[in-house]
Parts: C-alpha cells; structure tokens; sequence
C-alpha cells in the first residue's frame, strides 16, 4: 500500500485510497478546473473539501502542500520516477495532469505552446480580472459610492471577452477542433462571471456570441456536469 504519512496533510484529510491522486478543493472557478480536468481523463482520485468556512485554507497542513493557502492543491502517489508529488496552482495542476495522461494537449510542440498561451491567458487575465468584477459587483465592493474601481475592472473584462470572442471565431473551442486545458480553465471563470457574479447584463456578455457557444457546448459535456459539483460542500 502506498505510505503518505510522510505528508503532514494527510493527519487532517486522511486518504482512504492512498494509491489514488489526492485532490484538496473547493467547488469554485479555480478549484473545478482539477475535478473537470480528472473527470474527463478518467483518472482515479480521491477528493477532500478544504472549508474555507473552517479556514482550512490557513491550516498547516494545507499550508504544508500550498504555501499561498488557495485552492485547489494535488498529491499524487505516483508521481515522475514513481515518487509522491504534491502541486498547487490550478494552471499547473492542468499541465501536470495532461502530462501524465497524454490527453487534453496537443502532442506537436506548436500546438502545445499555442495552448499554454492560451492557459496564460486565463491565469494572468480572465480569473484576476473576472474575480475583481465580483468583488466590486456581488461582494463587499458593490457598497462604494465610487464606481470608477468597478468600471475599470468591466471594462478590462469586456476588453478579455472580446479577444476571446474574436479567437473563437470559426472555432469549435480554444485551440479549433480540439478541446484542450485551455478550454477547461477559460469556461468555469466565464461561467462564474454570468451567473453566480450575475454580471452578464454589466459586461455586455449577450454580443459574445462565440463565447456564448462554446461555454454552452463546455457546460453540456458529461464530465463537466460532474466536475462542477466537486467537492460537494458540506
């Protein structure tokens, strides 16, 4: 049987399947990226809830896999050369798991750059930017009687749905024919900006239409379904 005890995360969420790739989350935009990204390739894990309710977050034992304390964060029993490998940030959990499955990146290098450019793209751009729309539109920010902080963050929002919107043009997702991990990071955050930030109307979301149909094709695929649900919250 795989040992994990050497893990100090392991003490707090212990792993009933130690031989099976450990995943520590939260069903937000980040954190469904990963059980999205393992329920399409079919790979077993185990999931465990990090309750940001409990400040599970601050934990060090999740501070031990995760030293920025966000979600979502792996531990994988067979990692390269058979060894344990713990990862945290959701881009790189992306671009590990196609890795080691061979699947969800394009196998020619051209394609494989293009990809990760558009992975980049979410990572640098979209989630920063989307996540501050929220804050100033649902959270604590919609109370400040100055708007210009909002309105610089819907305009750069607007700005990143339609480059995306342009590249889908004539595209069935991200990277043409192929559904990659581009996709898989893009559409949960576009998802999130619409419907739980309900700031579709405030970035004029209805003239993206190509955004609208790949998020509609992203949202009707099996493992997506799935993949949005876990963890489930306690």
């Amino acid at each position: 049987m795989t040992d994990l005890s050497s893990f100090p995360i392991t003490n707090k969420w212990p792993a009933a399947h130690p031989g099976r790739l450990q995943l520590y989350s939260l069903p937000t935009p980040n954190g469904v990226k990963v059980s999205i990204m393992l329920e399409e390739t079919g790979l077993p894990y185990e999931v465990h809830l990090v309750d940001f309710g409990k400040h599970d977050q601050t934990t060090p034992e999740f501070l031990s896999i995760s030293p920025n304390n966000k979600i979502p964060a792996i531990l994988d029993p067979n990692g390269p050369g058979g060894k344990p490998l713990a990862l945290f940030e959701s881009g790189a959990i992306l671009v590990y798991l196609a890795s080691k499955t061979g699947q969800l990146m394009p196998k020619d290098d051209a394609g494989r750059y293009e990809t990760l450019q558009w992975l980049m793209f979410q990572m640098g751009g979209i989630g920063p930017m989307f996540g501050q729309v929220g804050f100033f539109h649902k959270f604590a920010g919609k109370d400040y009687e100055d708007k210009r902080p909002r309105d610089r963050y819907v305009a750069e929002a607007k700005r990143l749905l339609a480059v995306l919107d342009k590249h889908l043009e004539g595209r069935e997702w991200i990277m043409g024919d192929q559904y990659t991990i581009a996709d898989i990071a893009s559409f949960p955050w576009i998802r999130n900006l619409i419907g739980f930030y309900g700031a579709g109307e405030l970035v004029g979301f209805q003239v993206f239409a190509n955004v609208a149909r790949a998020l509609a094709a992203f949202v009707a695929r099996p493992a997506v379904i799935r993949g949005l649900g876990i963890p489930a919250r306690g």
